[in-house]
């Protein structure tokens, strides 16, 4: 596979073909990111998506799923993306889903038809940047959503049968507000109902934007041993059936399972990992 950039996606699309359909990200303004920085925006023609597709087949490949690459895939026109799901299908008659990573803003740009054509066509899983449930927040990391507009992509989704999934970072609320953040994430998701949750802790790269704002003093890192305390709240009042994978790569240390049914084990888990960074210096993620 020819893949310009740094592949990025959720652990749970492990098993997943990932198929290139652009490059970088749409957005490309938030202000903890580094994945796409370095690269110029561009979807991809649809010549170059079906020799990928060919070459797949020819190679005796059949997924079943397919996720499509890269930072939002689906901010291509609902027309460009039904041509792709239509081309998959030819090369892979087996594939029943289609997943892809999508911003609040690239959701509420598609009607309601259009979304209902998308999942009918095979789109099963969206994955959205939510990271925090305080508004104040968004607006700090430069998210380019509010709140209310989340709530209505998601409620839009919701309706055209499409399952949202959220990527989450435990500190991206910075020093003392884990507890805040964890409580406004819960309800959140206790009312938008994601099937899958994704958190990678918050590390902040020396060359991203947020890190002029900590040189400025207008953000205040969290230590992993908060964010493993705020993670461990948000498991608390999770009251929703939903798939959790949580990573602290700096320490390192990762909890998943689903909910509630593993709570008490991933609960016990994090548990032990405060014990064990309560008894280290602070540390705080920076890179």
């Amino acid at each position: 596979m020819e893949y310009e950039g740094q592949i990025c996606r959720s652990p749970m699309e492990r098993a997943s073909f990932m198929l290139p359909v652009s490059v970088g990200c749409c957005y490309n303004q938030c202000y903890f990111c580094m994945l796409f920085k370095h690269l110029q925006y561009r979807e991809l023609p649809l010549e170059q998506i079906e020799g990928e597709l060919r070459r797949v087949q020819q190679a005796g490949g059949h997924p079943k799923t397919v996720f499509l690459g890269d930072g939002s895939a689906f901010q291509l026109s609902t027309e460009k993306l039904l041509q792709i799901l239509a081309l998959i299908h030819r090369y892979f008659p087996c594939c029943t889903a289609v997943h892809m990573d999508a911003t609040v803003h690239s959701v509420l740009a598609k009607s309601p038809p259009e979304l209902k054509a998308l999942s009918q066509a095979g789109v099963r899983h969206l994955y959205l940047g939510i990271e925090t449930g305080l508004e104040d927040v968004l607006a700090l990391m430069h998210k380019g959503h509010t709140q209310a507009q989340a709530y209505q992509a998601i409620e839009a989704l919701h309706q055209a049968g499409i399952v949202y999934d959220a990527h989450m970072m435990t500190g991206v609320a910075g020093k003392g507000r884990g507890m805040e953040n964890a409580q406004a994430l819960a309800q959140f998701y206790n009312r938008t109902r994601p099937g899958r949750i994704v958190n990678f802790s918050m590390f902040i790269h020396r060359e991203a934007p947020l890190y002029r704002l900590v040189e400025e003093g207008r953000f205040v890192p969290a230590d992993e041993l908060e964010n493993l305390r705020e993670e461990r709240a948000l498991l608390e009042q999770l009251e929703i059936p939903v798939d959790y994978d949580g990573f602290h790569d700096i320490i390192p240390f990762r909890v998943r399972g689903m909910l509630p049914a593993a709570r008490e084990k991933m609960l016990e888990k994090l548990d032990n990992a405060i014990q064990v960074q309560q008894q280290k210096p602070p540390l705080v993620a920076v890179v």
